[in-house]
């Protein structure tokens, strides 16, 4: 039988051109950060305050935070770090939580501290949850976002991340960003690079200001106020309180190529979150910023 005859030139062009779109969607598809390692809270983590009000299940490898009328509780990291990838997955207090903060934050030790702060206020029942996220420099915060969600954060857990280097900070749900922070030192923005911080995590009382401004308060008839969490990943570069750098910096994953932006992929996803999640960005709050704060007007996430 004879040999079929070889496919017109053409289609070997039309070949090598789809091999090479292939090539380029590989290449432009998100590097995301490292898996997290779910770990025993008692490896990275130590409480701070209200012992008793932290349960313990399954070897230490899931806890609850508990917030009573009495008072809330909350943990903190062994060590102190520059930089790193930061993740914990956690199941939000169901029901009618309103006046309630969670709260999963880096923060410095010092009066001009630095944070990063991811807080997830409460609400009256069937009313959504709103994510906070909040970062500061040098005792200078006030750069507020506010987005809703697109799951129900109480039925089940999620992954909460920061993935923070010398070239951004990235706020990521279930490894979609939700936030973009870049180093805009060229701009005179004070960027959180020489301080290293700890990790915390809080349930507290925030009536005051946390539901619709102070409106909704606490129903302490709904209490006692209960918070999941597992997983209490921590990759980060350990440094003493006092270090402003640590042996290894420059030289683990997060300071590479790969993780000093996002990609197209990620700034689509940033944006479609932005534009259907978003319900406060201060960027866009000309009321109390009529000059726009410089780092405004370079970041892609406004």
């Amino acid at each position: 039988m004879a040999s079929p005859p070889p496919p017109p030139f053409s289609c070997f062009l039309c070949l090598l051109w789809l091999s090479m779109i292939s090539l380029a969607i590989v290449s432009t598809n998100a590097t995301p950060p490292k898996k997290p390692i779910d770990v025993p809270f008692h490896k990275n983590y130590v409480p701070t305050w209200a012992y008793d009000h932290i349960r313990y299940f399954n070897g230490g490898k899931e806890i609850q935070l508990v917030l009573d009328k009495s008072t809330g509780t909350g943990f903190q990291s062994k060590g102190s770090y520059l930089f790193g990838h930061f993740s914990m997955q956690i199941k939000l207090v169901p029901g009618d939580s309103a006046g309630t903060v969670t709260a999963f934050y880096l923060s410095s030790q010092n009066s001009e501290h630095d944070e990063i702060d991811f807080e997830f206020l409460g609400n009256r029942t069937g009313q959504p949850y709103i994510v906070q996220t909040n970062v500061f420099t040098g005792g200078k915060g006030d750069r507020e976002q506010r987005h809703y969600l697109w799951f129900d954060p109480t039925k089940d857990y999620h992954s909460y991340s920061i993935l923070w280097n010398m070239y951004q900070i990235v706020f990521f749900v279930d490894d979609v960003p939700i936030r973009m922070f870049k180093n805009s030192k060229e701009l005179g923005v004070r960027y959180p690079f020489n301080q290293p911080m700890k990790l915390y995590s809080s349930l507290w009382n925030a009536d005051d200001w946390a539901t619709r401004g102070g409106l909704e308060k606490t129903d302490w008839s709904k209490a006692p106020f209960v918070a999941s969490y597992r997983g209490f990943h921590i990759d980060g570069c350990e440094a003493s309180v006092e270090a402003k750098f640590c042996a290894t910096q420059g030289m683990r994953w997060w300071d590479q190529k790969d993780f000093q932006d996002l990609d197209g992929w990620q700034y689509r996803r940033l944006q479609w979150v932005h534009n259907k999640y978003t319900i406060y960005n201060y960027c866009n709050d000309r009321s109390r910023y009529p000059t726009l704060p410089p780092e405004c007007h370079r970041d892609r996430d406004i």
